[in-house]
């Protein structure tokens, strides 16, 4: 996320959802001049435009504008971008209902200028499109010209500025509206005011490009009761401190990871090394059936039987190649009834959803419960579809975190990280790398390494989410993917994410590796 024009501080990057964003906007416009929002508007964007063309080293600008104030930003940008010698083409779907006033003061600037007007986009044209179709009010999908111009431009692949989120997609849920919808895919968007869920999450991610926010100089005191935020590691700093000289591996908690059914021993594998090379002082894994005797890679993991394994205090990750047999039933039903930190994956959680018995023993633990549901285990707690989970990702994840009394992470683009209370935040990090099997189980070993380590259920998923997504974006970097790139490889670059993340916080604070300050 980029501040355009205006800086901010280095708190919370809060989201906010359209009906706020609606009051933030009529409150902040009865205190000044008619029009004067959507003029900062286009003026932040033709700013960035410039930018934007002074990279790809064109002058030429598509203005699409639509009926609605979407549409007279669009119009003001291509007034300011024609007086700044550009040259702009606009193509305008004026609707059926009169304009408001400032749209039609910011078309007629537009007319008044260089801009020449076309009604449908030239094959010939090689320049920067800017997109003010449809904005945040956007209720129903992309229809008619629009829907044509849309694909047009998204089959010409050039470059696109779409004026507060790219039109046809959803703010507050990133999902594309309707079934069969279509939304244009903007190589930048800016947002204006502030920064929007949806342009972070499900298909946001893939069609909103580099995320810009413009505050439009409106007073910051407005912008109040965010529920949502980007993660980023401020967020979980405060447990980011270095190991003390004088400790030892008690120091740093037990994770028994429940699984590895016959024929599924990878999983519980992958949860375990995971777990280790993210500091966890001891891992076991608790196999259901025959433990093997070693991880002949990661010796240091101990293998034991679940049926006869004493859980104690450990923190315990449950459901990585478990299976749904009456033995992991019992199993995942007692470590319900303790008091340890538990992480609640796969096969655990389809066997929760399953049963009426294990969702309120859920419900009702003492200790920390962290559930990380991909879609369509998503889908099975919450008795619906995983396309209705996809359609709207934050309703999805604050509903189970409320119903369950957990901490969520509702896995996929833009994983969203909730609480029973309903605070949610959107992980920033990753890439299509970790489209792949076990990736998941990964995940829910490093979120069971924190937990061990004495993180708090909500850091602990803040912090596990963010560097689990790191670690694939630190192996594109070193050149492994995102094609082909294993769950296998994660565990080795979250160490050196973490480690890293680690150093930057004791640079910050002035201290050594060893915790001493700096003199």
């Amino acid at each position: 996320m980029i501040w355009v024009g205006e800086s901010r501080g280095t708190g919370m990057k809060a989201l906010y959802e359209v009906a706020q964003i609606r009051a933030v906007e009529q409150a902040a416009a009865s205190a000044l001049a008619p029009g004067a929002l959507m003029e900062r508007a286009g003026e932040a964007a033709a700013r960035l435009a410039l930018d934007l063309l002074a990279q790809v080293r064109v002058r030429q600008v598509l203005v699409l504008a639509g009926p609605g104030n979407n549409g007279g930003d669009a119009l003001e940008v291509a007034a300011n971008l024609a007086r700044a010698g550009v040259d702009v083409t606009v193509i305008h779907l004026p609707g059926t209902a009169a304009p408001a006033p400032e749209t039609a003061r910011a078309l007629a600037r537009a007319r008044s200028g260089s801009a020449q007007f076309v009604s449908e986009p030239s094959d010939a044209f090689d320049g920067l499109v800017i997109d003010g179709l449809f904005g945040i009010g956007l209720a129903r999908p992309l229809a008619g010209q629009a829907r044509e111009l849309v694909s047009r431009i998204n089959a010409l692949a050039l470059p696109v500025l779409a004026l507060d989120v790219p039109s046809g997609l959803d703010a507050d849920t990133g999902a594309i509206v309707g079934p069969d919808g279509v939304a244009l895919r903007a190589s930048a968007t800016i947002s204006f005011i502030a920064d929007k869920p949806g342009l972070h999450t499900a298909d946001g991610h893939d069609v909103a490009g580099e995320v810009h926010v413009a505050a439009l100089g409106i007073d910051p005191s407005l912008l109040k009761g965010a529920r949502a935020a980007l993660s980023e590691p401020a967020l979980f700093a405060a447990q980011l401190a270095p190991r003390r000289q004088n400790s030892h591996k008690g120091s740093y908690g037990d994770v028994a990871v429940i699984g590895g059914a016959p024929g599924m021993g990878g999983a519980a594998i992958l949860a375990a090394r995971a777990a280790l090379y993210t500091g966890a002082g001891r891992v076991f894994v608790a196999a259901v059936g025959a433990a093997p005797a070693l991880d002949s890679s990661q010796p240091e993991i101990m293998m034991r039987e679940a049926a006869s394994f004493d859980a104690g205090a450990r923190t315990l990750v449950l459901g990585p190649g478990m299976g749904d047999s009456a033995e992991a039933i019992r199993l995942l039903a007692e470590a319900l009834d303790g008091a340890a930190p538990l992480v609640l994956d796969a096969d655990a959680l389809n066997l929760v959803a399953a049963s009426i018995d294990l969702q309120q023993r859920v419900a009702r633990r003492a200790g920390a419960t962290l559930m990380t549901p991909h879609p369509l285990e998503a889908a099975r707690l919450l008795g619906t579809s995983s396309a209705e989970v996809q359609c709207d990702r934050l309703t999805a994840a604050r509903t189970l975190a409320a119903r369950h009394r957990a901490v969520v992470v509702l896995k996929g683009s833009g994983s969203i990280i909730a609480r029973a209370d309903g605070q949610v935040a959107i992980n920033p990090t990753g890439n299509p790398g970790l489209a792949s099997g076990g990736t998941g189980d990964v995940l829910s070993g490093m979120c069971g390494s924190l937990l061990a380590q004495g993180w708090p259920a909500w850091e602990a998923a803040l912090g596990a989410v963010w560097m689990h997504g790191a670690a694939a974006d630190w192996l594109v970097a070193h050149g492994v993917g995102p094609v082909g790139m294993t769950a296998g490889e994660l565990a080795g670059a979250a160490r050196a994410v973490f480690n890293q993340l680690v150093k930057n916080q004791l640079e910050r604070r002035g201290l050594t590796a060893g915790g001493r300050r700096r003199s």
